[in-house]
């Protein structure tokens, strides 16, 4: 029996699996088949939980199987599981992801922080098409590939069904996340986002920290900053530093537990 918790952060939902000692394997087909929305648990994404060297280790994988870099929204669940089933004291700790080290923050209850790192704008013109309307997108590099848009109007961006067109293609020969963003009266930001391998999501913790470094080269203002930004999800605030270092704060929950064999 594979056991599982299911949790979200602002509704950006994934399947935890336990397995400090990696002695669980997962193909790519099983995870696609765990996360589907119609005859799986349904998530966005899938994270295995490992001790490698002592240390706390993210295995991620996207809803379709393929690996990912890390997860800002899944780290935090992550974190949240770690402390509440009793295998980490709350506090500040680290855990390890293909995309590095990254440090958190833990209370007993409450909003769970990460460093995400630095964010960077990474240079070259992007272009992104969706529902029949060509933006012009900032590239930015989160240890993960992002573009971002800003629009008038995010409802004017369709369904998001079909992944939008981004040219050069060959700027990012893994696939990159979009986020469409806009201001909104009081200063906050709203923002949807098509993340690579999943498709719309109703929040993604990466993709804030990269609409906040755009909203801050749009708007010309200076770091530090903090802005508060509204995926579909919930609010998430996020907070850079004079060194570009990205701090990513919000809600992380624990929804259920559950068995994973009829979907293996």
């Amino acid at each position: 029996m594979i056991n599982a918790t299911h949790g979200h952060g602002t509704h950006n939902d994934f399947v935890l699996v336990f397995d400090p000692e990696d002695k669980l394997s997962f193909s790519a087909e099983q995870i696609k088949r765990i996360c589907d929305r119609k005859s799986g648990v349904g998530s966005d994404g899938f994270i295995k939980i490992v001790k490698q060297d002592k240390a706390w280790f993210m295995d991620y994988s996207n809803a379709d199987g393929s690996q990912a870099e890390m997860c800002g929204n899944g780290i935090r669940v992550m974190a949240r599981y770690l402390t509440d089933r009793g295998h980490q004291p709350s506090g500040i700790y680290s855990i390890n992801t293909r995309g590095g080290r990254k440090f958190l923050s833990v209370p007993d209850s409450g909003d769970v922080s990460v460093n995400m790192g630095k964010v960077s704008q990474v240079g070259g013109q992007i272009n992104v098409t969706v529902n029949s309307q060509e933006y012009f997108g900032l590239n930015i590099d989160v240890g993960n590939p992002h573009a971002v848009v800003f629009v008038d109007d995010l409802a004017g961006i369709g369904d998001l069904k079909s992944a939008p067109l981004v040219k050069p293609e060959t700027t990012y020969p893994d696939g990159v996340n979009i986020e469409f963003v806009r201001f909104l009266e009081d200063g906050q930001i709203g923002m949807r986002v098509f993340e690579r391998g999943v498709g719309e999501t109703q929040s993604c913790g990466t993709g804030t920290c990269a609409v906040a470094l755009a909203a801050t080269i749009k708007s010309n203002k200076n770091l530090p900053i903090k802005w508060i930004i509204n995926p579909p999800g919930g609010r998430l605030i996020v907070e850079i530093d004079a060194h570009s270092n990205a701090t990513l704060t919000g809600p992380a929950v624990l929804v259920k537990d559950l068995e994973l064999d009829q979907y293996l």
